[in-house]
């Protein structure tokens, strides 16, 4: 069948809208907890959280920002974003389906964007980046956070592949020489960066996607048959839990 990568990215996440709202990894960590005094701080008018996925950036935005619109291609898990805001009784988050690289907004409408595991699913990286450069307002703030892929070939490699066997949508984990000239290219000039690192827990992991079960084996077959120097890089465990590198850098819109 030849479906277009959006297609992909919404048969993937609609199903699991459920298990991305509810899942521990996505609704609290260090990060939101700095974009949330970053948001504090600035007490925006009009914040944007492209990708939205589960919302979690929403929510946190919300209690700061006078509107905040949810951006995302799975109108699956718009609907569940909209649930649960209704739920936690946050009236001014409004969602949008659109692609990032063609954002249905204004040039210079937000005052504030975030972007939180999302940009890895982005078929055109670049573009996506021009495009939450487009529509903030010059001199304002943008967080994005990712999971950054290692500079090692031999490490990316292996990053990648096990990406994209348990989500058929994932297209890249960028390094983060990659993420600085994207973002520079893009417009925005890099204020803070800070990687940490994220531990996986396999099972979990896997459920949340729903992996197929010759996918779910061959990556742990990946993982066996790893080299010594990979296994420690990733702190693979024996039932195939690991460690990531997370990436969390601020922005600023510059003149373009």
């Amino acid at each position: 069948m030849n479906r277009p990568h959006e297609n992909v990215v919404e048969a993937q996440f609609g199903p699991r809208a459920k298990a991305y709202v509810e899942s521990a990894v996505h609704a609290d960590g260090e990060d939101l907890k700095a974009l949330e005094e970053i948001v504090a701080a600035i007490r925006p008018k009009h914040a944007l959280d492209l990708g939205a996925g589960g919302g979690h950036v929403s929510y946190r935005v919300a209690r700061f920002a006078d509107r905040v619109s949810a951006v995302d291609l799975s109108s699956e898990m718009l609907a569940a974003v909209s649930a649960t805001a209704r739920e936690k009784g946050l009236s001014n988050i409004t969602t949008v389906r659109a692609s990032v690289e063609a954002l249905p907004f204004a040039d210079g409408a937000f005052d504030f964007l975030a972007c939180r595991y999302s940009a890895h699913h982005w078929r055109h990286f670049d573009a996506g980046l021009r495009e939450a450069r487009r529509v903030l307002k010059k001199g304002s703030q943008a967080v994005f956070v990712d999971v950054c892929a290692p500079a090692s070939p031999l490490f990316d490699t292996h990053l990648q592949a096990v990406e994209l066997l348990r989500d058929a949508s994932h297209v890249r984990n960028y390094t983060l020489a990659e993420w600085a000239a994207a973002l520079s290219n893009a417009g925005f000039a890099i204020d803070r960066l800070q990687t940490s690192q994220l531990r996986m827990d396999f099972p979990i992991w896997t459920a949340r996607m729903r992996t197929p079960d010759e996918n779910v084996l061959a990556i742990r077959s990946l993982q066996v048959a790893a080299s010594g120097t990979t296994k420690a890089h990733f702190e693979i465990e024996s039932d195939g839990s690991f460690a990531i590198g997370v990436m969390f850098v601020s922005v600023k819109a510059e003149e373009r």
